[in-house]
This record gives structure tokens, C-alpha cells and sequence, in this order.
């Protein structure tokens, strides 16, 4: 059986103090979550340490939201997976789609990422998705499985093992818009049968989570879909009892 995971991404969202007290009352509400369901939240760099500490002893994991490709050195304004892990942190987001778009994240680039993850023994949870255009050109397909081969299909078995794959319908996020149930399903079943054609079985127990507009409204309908296992949250990881209605919701 698959984990059932449920992640906020908070992007450049609240300050230290403001992280802290969502945190606290995420850590509160999850004892309302059944023991199945994996709770992640992703804060800032600036609230990593602060956040830590408040979830230490609560069933809510921490992410980081990005890591460098570097280990050390002469990087400026720069994290490394090393600090990251130092902190508390047990995963990290990589090639979300906002990195892709914005600070021109390649294949090449996320590879040296992940191998950074590994060395530091962070889950990345891997992003994947089209745009609105490559969809309506029926490219949405390709450039999944485009994303897939590039950077998952250089992974070891074991590491495959420790992954955690985020469909993101770029199309969706922030605008308002949701893939509807059904095509969230289509492609988190492509997304399986791409991974099979690498991993074999072992595709069948990789969580897959839907990462674009996911609310209390409509979770309940996307999680009982077969090949969606939870969410990549954004906007409603910023409110807690938000975010733990869509853990709620399986």
C-alpha cells in the first residue's frame, strides 16, 4: 500500500514568527489526521530552524522548498542539501515548476539537486507538469515523460525507492483552475506506467501527489482516485485548518 502524503508548500509566504505560529497550529490540528496520512510542511529558508523546533515531536515532517546543486563553497545566496538536513529537515522540493519557469532550473541542474538530496539523505519530492499551451497543443504527455527521463530515470533502484513524485498541471496553480479528477487520474497513471517502463514493479509503490489548486472542495474527489496519493499544497497550506481538511480528506 502506497503512502498517502499531504504537503504544504508555503513558497515566499509569512514571516519567521508567522511560520512559527502555522506551524504550531498545523502540529495541533494533525492529531485529527489519521495515522496513514503523511503530513510535510515546506516553510522559507529563514524558518527552517524555528519551524523545527516547533514540529519536533509532532507526526509533521519538514521540507525544504529548493537545495543547491553544489556542496559547499563560493556560491552566494545559496543553501546546500547539507545545511538543510542539518536543520531538521527530511525532504526537499525540487523542479517545481516555479523554478523551472522562473530561475531556469534544467534536467542538468536537477540532477546535480538530487544528488545532493541523496548524499544528505533528503526525500526530494520531484515536481512534474505542462504548461496550459502544451497542453492544448496535446504535448502534455511528452513533456511529463520528457521530465521523468531526464532526471528520475538516472536514479539508482534504491534511491527510486525514497521518491516522491508532485504532478503539477502548471495551468492550475495559482490561477484558480483545477485539473478535474479525471484527467488528474489520467496523468498520475501515465506518470505509473513511465516509471514502470524503468523501475518495474517497484513504480507501483511510489507515491504520486497532484500539486495544482488543491482545496478542502475538492480533495476528497482527487484523493479517491486511484493513482493520486495526496497533495502538493500551496495557497491552502497558509491556513491550518485548511490544510488539514485536505489531510482529512482520504
Amino acid at each position: 500500500m502506497r503512502k498517502q502524503i499531504v504537503a504544504g508548500n508555503w513558497k515566499m509566504n509569512t514571516t519567521p514568527a508567522e511560520g512559527t505560529e502555522l506551524a504550531k497550529a498545523v502540529a495541533e490540528l494533525s492529531k485529527e489526521v489519521a495515522d496513514n496520512v503523511s503530513l510535510i510542511v515546506a516553510p522559507p529558508f529563514t524558518h527552517l530552524c524555528s519551524v523545527a523546533k516547533t514540529l519536533a515531536g509532532t507526526k509533521v515532517a519538514l521540507s525544504s522548498q529548493n537545495c543547491a546543486d553544489q556542496a559547499s563553497g563560493a556560491y552566494t545566496g545559496e543553501v546546500s542539501a547539507r545545511m538543510i538536513a542539518s536543520l531538521g529537515a527530511s525532504y526537499v522540493i525540487l523542479g517545481h515548476s516555479e523554478r523551472r519557469e522562473y530561475y531556469g532550473e534544467t534536467s542538468e541542474i536537477l540532477n546535480k539537486k538530487m544528488a545532493q538530496a541523496y548524499a544528505n539523505d533528503l526525500t526530494p519530492i520531484y515536481c512534474v507538469g505542462e504548461k496550459l499551451n502544451e497542453r492544448e497543443t496535446g504535448k502534455h504527455f511528452d513533456v511529463v515523460r520528457a521530465q521523468i527521463e531526464e532526471v528520475v530515470y538516472q536514479l539508482a533502484p534504491e534511491q527510486f525507492d525514497r521518491l516522491i513524485i508532485a504532478y503539477e498541471p502548471v495551468w492550475a496553480i495559482g490561477t484558480g483552475k483545477t485539473a478535474t479528477a479525471d484527467q488528474a487520474q489520467e496523468m498520475h497513471a501515465y506518470i505509473r506506467s513511465v516509471l514502470a517502463e524503468k523501475f518495474g514493479d517497484k513504480a507501483a509503490a511510489c507515491p504520486i501527489l497532484y500539486g495544482g489548486s488543491c482545496k478542502p472542495s475538492n480533495a476528497k474527489e482527487l484523493f479517491a482516485k486511484t493513482d493520486v496519493d495526496g497533495g502538493l499544497i500551496g495557497g491552502a497550506s497558509l491556513v491550518a485548518a485548511d490544510f488539514i481538511a485536505i489531510a482529512k480528506s482520504f
